[in-house]
């Protein structure tokens, strides 16, 4: 499996119409999808742009093999793909919660 995570608040992914591909708040904005390659890497990113947003957020793990939209490696590290288009909603293997410590910071999610 090759897997990426995709970052969502939980009550955004809850109330998308699940009969249609997938696609973020900002993605009319932006083009794309932001994802996030790796567990640790996931939790870093939610506590650097979320750690003060007390909503309840969850990681889409994405197994980037099934994604039927073309994916890009745009940063010098190859750890943030963009998804260039609505994510097809079988490419979705697991939701994550993304849990917290008392302070709000978040934990890495588990996939296994």
């Amino acid at each position: 499996m090759s897997i990426t995570y995709h970052l969502v608040a939980g009550e955004y992914f809850r109330d998308c119409d699940s009969s249609v591909p997938y696609v973020p708040e900002p993605f009319a904005d932006e083009g794309f999808i932001h994802c996030t390659d790796g567990e640790d890497n996931v939790a870093a990113v939610a506590n650097r742009y979320y750690k003060d947003d007390q909503r309840m957020y969850i990681a889409l793990a994405i197994e980037k093999d099934e994604v039927v939209a073309e994916i890009r490696y745009e940063d010098p590290n190859a750890m943030y793909p963009h998804i260039y288009g609505p994510l097809n909603r079988d490419a979705i293997v697991k939701v994550l919660p993304m849990l917290r410590e008392a302070d709000g910071t978040f934990l890495a999610p588990k996939l296994l």
